[in-house]
This record gives structure tokens, sequence and C-alpha cells, in this order.
């Protein structure tokens, strides 16, 4: 017994002191380490996005802004393709192709990329000046119209496909107001200080944008500034079929001037007084669902301004609170002003409804593209830095349209991080073999060895 005793304790004591020395040498033990020099780049994905972009838009770029150098210096597109690059590699300011990307993206071996101050130098040479209007009760307000860039942001459509000349297309209006405390900024009505560019949409892209006070009320100029918009676009054979806008838009001459541009207007109607009687007083409502929610649709022509008929299409839904409106009673009411006369109520509605669908489009150029991090200190530059920027949207969205997204688990909606960590963020190197360059992609997914020799499409 004593002699088993004594074996166990030697035991006992040897796997403790092994233990001991297990545990004091595991932290070297953990992690081996080899450093190699090697110019490898975790951003392999975007070396084919800046080629399909030199292919795509330099001539395009270079011929609408015109050779910025004759010999050494960036040319614009080259400094467009370095800004895409920033938002497409996950960057989110104009300062991160010097700070994170530049060692990166300068690995390709024929594109050049240049560094953020070049590019902010590009957008003071692109600057046109303000256009001040004054109003009725003798304010002024700043205008900038931007014509060129946004002459090269319709071009550029045209080139991408995106847009095609003798087609017509549904078009959508609205203001989005950018928080900012740039220098020029003004209080907007939402309490902070910003500008409230105009941005026109047609599908999922943006062909205009004119940049505006944030303290300017929605409908001043507004004749003016879609005119220009309208004029353009019909300059490069693109024509508008239906125009989708809200409230502030809903003016006599505004109205006038958009129905001499399209075919059909859709426009939300000011509440007025003096249609809640006719309006109550209607018979024959139709009882409809639109996305799982009761309404009431009905229609009548009415005599908006002296001397024309419209159509009010007009909607209803039944106050869920006891509590009854002073002018609306039990219902709540909404109307469309539109010259659409032969689809139903319904369509009218429904067609209307798809225009809160382009309110991603503004989150996406806040969160994704920058517009929530200007660059420069005064609304002219800034405004050619939301064209730029929409110009590289646009491009995604082409590059969307065109790769094979579900070899690369990506969607054609999917946002930009989604993009950058499933198509971009890829191990690569460049090599030179046979006298040519040669990118080795390290992945299992042969979809980028297809994307390389063929190309988008």
């Amino acid at each position: 017994t004593k002699s088993c005793s004594g074996f166990c304790h030697v035991r006992f004591f040897t796997y403790l002191s092994a233990a001991k020395r297990s545990i004091a040498k595991s932290p070297n033990d953990m992690a081996k380490v080899q450093i190699k020099s090697e110019k490898l780049t975790p951003f392999g994905g975007i070396f084919r996005i800046m080629e399909q972009f030199d292919a795509l838009l330099a001539q395009t770029i270079d011929s609408t802004l015109g050779m910025r150098c004759k010999w050494y210096g960036y040319q614009y597109s080259e400094i467009l393709r370095s800004l895409m690059c920033v938002y497409l590699c996950g960057g989110s300011c104009v300062e991160d192709v010097t700070t994170h990307l530049m060692r990166h993206l300068s690995l390709h071996p024929s594109l050049r990329t240049c560094s953020a101050d070049t590019i902010l130098r590009a957008i003071e040479e692109l600057t046109c000046e303000n256009t001040t209007y004054q109003s009725a009760s003798g304010r002024d307000y700043d205008f900038n119209t931007a014509d060129k860039m946004n002459s090269l942001l319709v071009n550029a459509l045209l080139a991408t496909g995106q847009l095609k000349a003798g087609q017509e297309y549904d078009f959508d209006f609205d203001h989005q107001f950018i928080e900012t405390e740039k220098y020029d900024a003004k209080p907007t009505y939402k309490k902070f200080l910003g500008y409230s560019p105009g941005v026109a949409v047609i599908g999922d892209v943006i062909v205009g944008i004119e940049n505006r006070d944030g303290n300017t009320n929605v409908r001043f100029n507004q004749k003016e500034t879609l005119e220009r918009i309208f004029k353009r676009l019909e300059a490069s054979g693109v024509h508008v079929a239906r125009a989708r806008m809200d409230c502030g838009s809903c003016s006599e001459e505004i109205v006038g001037m958009v129905e001499a541009h399209c075919k059909h207007f859709y426009i939300r109607a000011n509440r007025c007084s003096s249609l809640y009687d006719t309006m109550s007083s209607l018979t024959d409502w139709q009882s409809v669902e639109i996305n799982g929610i009761e309404f009431e649709l009905n229609s009548i022509l009415v005599e908006k301004w002296k001397g024309k008929l419209y159509r009010l299409v007009i909607q209803r839904q039944r106050r869920t609170e006891r509590e009854l409106d002073i002018w609306e009673g039990e219902y709540t009411y909404r109307c469309i002003l539109t010259n659409d006369y032969e689809s139903s109520a319904r369509d009218v509605v429904e067609f209307y409804n798809l225009r809160g669908g382009k309110e991603r489009i503004f989150d996406d150029m806040n969160n994704d593209f920058g517009w929530n991090r200007l660059p420069k200190s005064f609304m002219s530059q800034n405004t050619v830095f939301l064209l730029m920027t929409a110009l590289v949207r646009n491009f995604y969205k082409a590059i969307m349209q065109r790769l094979e997204t579900q070899k690369f688990g990506l969607r054609a909606t999917s946002r930009v991080k989604t993009f950058v960590f499933k198509f971009v963020s890829v191990p690569a190197k460049w090599i030179k073999t046979s006298r040519r360059h040669v990118l080795n992609i390290y992945t299992e997914n042969h979809a980028y060895g297809r994307l390389f020799q063929t190309g988008f499409g």
C-alpha cells in the first residue's frame, strides 16, 4: 500500500510539472509567422473594374471635359477612375486613395492612379460660378447648374448603354437635403445647415443634378432647373414618356413646362380646402387593396388653373384613430394631378407609388458614395463632387448589370459594401511572364478567370 501510494504521488507530480511546462510554452507556440515581401494586394478584383472603366468611359470623359494636359499630367478620365476606386474599394472619403489605396492601385502595369490632392485640384478646375436669383421678396438664392458635368453625366450613360438615343423613359425629380457645415451652407427647413440639390433620375441612374442653397423654397426656379435637364436629355436623343414629382412641383408654370416635355405627368397635388366639399360628395368609390392596405379610389376632372382641365385621381384611407380631422373628417385624402385620362385610377396610384423606391438612390449616395462627406468648402465645388460621384454610382450599376452576379454571391441590387467583400477583396499579384503582365488571383472561384479573359457581359 505504501509503495502504491508513493507511486501515485510520483505520477501526479510528474503530470503536474509536465502540464506547467506545456502551459509555459503555449504562448510562444500559438502563432508561427513568416514575413514575405512579395507585392500582393487584397484588392485584386478592382483591376478588372479599372480596365472596364477605361474601356467604356475614358474617351467620353476626355472628349466632353477636354484634355487636361498635353504631356505628363493626369487626364480627367484618370482622375475620375481614381475616385471610382476609392468607393469601390470600400473607402469613405477622397483622402483614402492616398492614405490607404495608392500602393495597391499603383500595382497595375499600365493604368495610373492619382493622389487625393490631384482629385481635389481637378474639382476646382471643373467648377463653374454660381448663378444668383432674386425672389419676389428681394432675397437672393444661389444655384449651381454645372452644365458641363451634367452633360458628361448623360454622355456617360449613353456610352455604357444604360440610356439609348431614340428611346423613351420614365423620369423622376426630387430634392435631396444634404447636411453639411460648409462655409456657404444655409439653414434648411429640417433645422440643419446644408444644400438642397434637385436630382433627376431615370430608372436607377441619376441623369441630372443642380445644387441650390439649403434655404431655397423647392418651387423657386424649379421650372428653369427642370427645363435645362429636359433639354439636355432631348439634345442627346433621350425622351421622357412619363414624369413623376411630389407636391413641390405642383404649380401652374412647372406643370405647363413639364407637360411640354413629356407625354404624361403624375404630380402629387397640394391640399386645397376648396376641393374637400367636392371630394366628400363623390360617390362610386372603388375599394382596392394596394400593398396590403385598404384604399378607396376615385377620379374627377378639375380646372386647377384657368383654361385647362386636368384629371385628379383621389385616394382616401379611413382613419384608425377616433379623432376626426376638421377638414377631412374620417378619411385621409391624397390626390395625384395628371394628364393621363385613360389609365385606371389604380394604375395611376400604383405607378406613382413606385416613386418611393427612388429614395434608395439617395441612401446609396449618402452612405456609399460620399455625399455625407463633402470634400470642399463651397457649394460650387461640392456640386462637381456630387456629379462625379453620381457618375461613379451610374458606372457601378452598369457593372452590376454586366457581371454574372450569382457566380460571385452577389445580386444586381447588392450594395457597395457587399460588392467589396464578395468581388473586390481577393488576394492577387501582378507578375511578368513571356513579356506580358499577368494577374495571379488566389481564389477557388474560377469565375475570375473567365471574367479577366472574356470581360463583362
